[in-house]
């Protein structure tokens, strides 16, 4: 059954006219609250970034995750992502395990490289090792994830020899996922190790993403990982309203962030033409209504053979009642309605 979930980045809402930003005080208050919601509701799982910017209000998911986990009961909850390129993993490990128990087994470490790159010099990490950082903290990760005794020599961290990693996840292991955007390396890496893939498509026609979902699974299940635990998924940028009001109303909010992030990037400023390509059968966002989003996200299940679909609910901070209505329609209304059509 094809799991539907939800994924945030704790984006703070800026004022148009002053520049000031939200505190993130309040903006942690609200996603606690959110994720509540969501479980109330049924949705399948919740993921949160990691960031490290004036604009995010998180940049310890696991942290929040843990205050999340108190008021839940059986929502999964992740990172999406953890940037383990800038992390020490056995802390990562050890931090997660404690998330993990707290909320009885629920939780979940995607791991990537992150799309923004401000953790590296905070934690002493150069970007001329930024592959090398991935694939050899990756590969500790998974050790520490499924061993009981760790022993691992690498570069760009100390020796362990002989050491136990406490405490333990509550099955010994948790669930690691891999992010990818759209490279082949990252795409071939996961499927030989045999890990869950999550797709971002944050822009222009998913339909373009299909060739990676095929090396993805050629991959995996060539290096004999067996096909019944094969899972994939993708992250899009998504919002949902009563009508099609909603459409116009978003859209001041997406632009704003698409060009605060463009400014850093040498974009182009955005403009409504890539909005509504974006909104058509093609595109990769989900802004709509209960109706509309149903078709889409059907569309993009059926056209991948995703096990899990996560909807990015936050990208230009909207306001907290507005995100709890969104949640609303989509664990009443969206997710019922997809898995029933899957049944068929």
């Amino acid at each position: 059954m094809i799991e539907l979930g939800i994924g945030m980045f704790g984006d703070l809402q800026i004022n148009p006219i002053t520049g000031a930003i939200q505190p993130a005080a309040a903006r942690l208050q609200e996603i606690i609250r959110e994720v509540k919601l969501m479980d109330d509701l049924g949705v399948d799982f919740f993921g949160i970034g990691e960031h490290h910017r004036p604009d995010y209000a998180v940049a310890s998911p696991e942290i929040l995750l843990a205050a999340a986990a108190s008021v839940t009961q059986r929502i999964k909850l992740g990172s999406a992502v953890s940037v383990i390129s800038s992390a020490d993993p056995v802390k990562l490990y050890q931090d997660f395990a404690t998330v993990d128990l707290i909320s009885d087994g629920r939780a979940e470490i995607m791991a990537g490289r992150g799309s923004f790159v401000e953790s590296f010099p905070k934690f002493g990490y150069h970007m001329k090792d930024y592959n090398a950082l991935f694939e050899e903290k990756l590969d500790l990760l998974l050790k520490l994830n499924t061993q009981e005794r760790v022993n691992w020599t690498g570069q760009f961290r100390p020796t362990l020899i002989d050491q136990a990693i406490y405490p333990k996840a509550k099955n010994n292991s948790m669930p690691i996922w891999i992010a990818v955007g759209g490279t082949p390396e990252s795409v071939l890496r996961a499927g030989r190790l045999g890990l869950p893939v999550m797709f971002a498509i944050i822009g222009g026609s998913y339909e373009h993403f299909k060739p990676l979902f095929e090396l993805y699974k050629e991959t995996y299940l060539e290096s004999g990982h067996p096909e019944d635990k094969f899972q994939v998924g993708v992250h899009m940028h998504s919002f949902f309203g009563d009508s099609d009001k909603v459409v116009d109303d978003y859209y001041p909010l997406y632009a704003a962030q698409m060009d605060r992030i463009g400014a850093t990037r040498g974009w182009p400023k955005y403009q409504r033409m890539q909005y509504d390509y974006g909104r058509s059968d093609h595109g990769h966002l989900v802004v709509g209504d209960a109706a509309y989003s149903i078709d889409k996200i059907l569309e993009v299940i059926e056209t991948f053979k995703l096990t899990r679909f996560s909807a990015h609910l936050d990208v230009g901070a909207p306001d907290h009642k507005s995100m709890m209505k969104a949640i609303e329609i989509y664990g009443n209304k969206i997710v019922p309605e997809v898995k029933k059509a899957l049944l068929k």
